[in-house]
């Protein structure tokens, strides 16, 4: 089936759904940004946030408006589980929405995202048990252990996600990035219903990135997408991974999962991991990201969008080929093992992590400095 007919399982009302989804964020952003200003709903420069003034942090609430707005107008019948998604939303979306002005503790944003993992568990129905994919044999639920691993993977991939928020347009398009390639697999799948939902939600990222990326008109952001919408994002993105790769009428290997935000994953995996073994609280911000590095290698904030974003697009475009092609599967999962340690080597030294990217780039580094700075790195290793 090429590409052409699984379009063509989407009808108008499908593309109708996407474009109204779209226009709802792209006019509800502008028309809240001086509300967002008044209510000191806005990210202030300072720290690690390098940006020039205060930005409003309303880009999830938006998403989150018009995912609401589109359901009922196009799917109007609510079910438990479609209340339990929603509900879930709107708890992370407040959280964060809190998270941005009052800087609360972690343990607060991993409890509420703990709850709408149980939630989607106990009251969706939807858990990660069949991993017969990934282990390479049949019958290989996880019975018991499912529960937690579910909880894993969905506060896994929102932090994965809320990690990478720290370049203009650079969540929101990893994010795009992940929804289309849903989108795509489950059409291919047959799950069309769960496809016109995925691409209304894709197209509301879009109406956000209208005014979160760069442009030549637009030479920074206007809006953020704020914890919230991180937070907002991840979750979709999660309940999606285990709604389509857990249903028994339109099976999807639970291996592509992973691959369809590979890179964020592999920088949350291995930052994690540094900081524990520093006796540092896995969520301690620090400057440590794929991104940061990219940009303090002279990587312009929109190369480092392209760069990250198309690297996410092939390697889900690769894994997905690989899977049609009948790849045995555990090999995909030791590939994605081998890239998140090439990662954890090649960023062990950040000095020279950065200089090597720079080298990449053409470039040089910049200062006596850094160039001390990497050689000191190379002879301490």
């Amino acid at each position: 089936m090429d590409f052409l007919q699984l379009l063509d399982q989407l009808g108008p009302s499908s593309w109708l759904r996407a474009a109204l989804a779209f226009a709802i964020v792209a006019t509800l952003i502008p028309l809240g940004v001086p509300l967002a200003r008044r209510w000191g709903w806005v990210d202030h420069p300072g720290g690690r946030k390098q940006h020039e003034c205060a930005i409003p942090v309303i880009g999830g609430i938006a998403i989150l408006v018009a995912a609401i707005v589109t359901f009922l107008l196009f799917e109007p019948q609510l079910n438990l589980r479609v209340f339990t998604f929603f509900a879930g939303a709107i708890l992370l979306v407040a959280v964060g929405q809190l998270d941005d002005l009052r800087d609360l503790s972690a343990r607060w944003r991993i409890g509420a995202q703990a709850v709408a993992a149980l939630s989607m568990v106990y009251l969706a129905g939807w858990q990660a048990s069949n991993l017969q994919d990934v282990f390479g044999f049949m019958g290989s639920n996880i019975g018991l252990l499912a529960v937690p691993f579910t909880v894993f993977i969905v506060v896994g991939v929102i932090n994965a996600l809320n990690m990478a928020d720290g370049v203009d347009g650079l969540a929101g398009s990893l994010a795009l990035v992940s929804l289309a390639l849903f989108t795509a697999f489950a059409l291919y799948a047959g799950d069309v219903v769960l496809a016109e939902r995925l691409l209304g939600l894709g197209a509301a990222v879009l109406g956000f990135l209208l005014w979160n990326h760069r442009f030549p008109w637009q030479p920074r952001a206007k809006v953020f997408l704020g914890n919230g919408g991180s937070m907002l994002l991840g979750f979709i993105i999660a309940w999606s991974s285990v709604r389509l790769t857990q249903n028994p009428t339109h099976p999807v290997s639970p291996v592509l999962g992973p691959w369809t935000l590979a890179l964020p994953l592999i920088d949350c995996v291995v930052l994690m991991l540094r900081r524990w073994r520093h006796g540092v609280s896995p969520f301690k911000a620090d400057r440590n990201h794929m991104h940061h590095l990219l940009l303090d290698a002279g990587y312009t904030p929109t190369l480092v969008v392209l760069l990250m974003a198309g690297g996410s697009l092939l390697l889900g475009l690769g894994a997905a080929l690989a899977v049609k092609l009948g790849v045995y599967r555990p090999l995909l999962v030791l590939v994605f093992l081998v890239l998140l340690m090439a990662w954890y080597v090649f960023s062990r030294k950040r000095e020279l992590a950065v200089a090597r990217l720079r080298w990449l780039r053409g470039g040089r580094p910049s200062s006596p400095e850094a160039v001390r700075a990497a050689e000191e790195a190379t002879e301490t290793r």
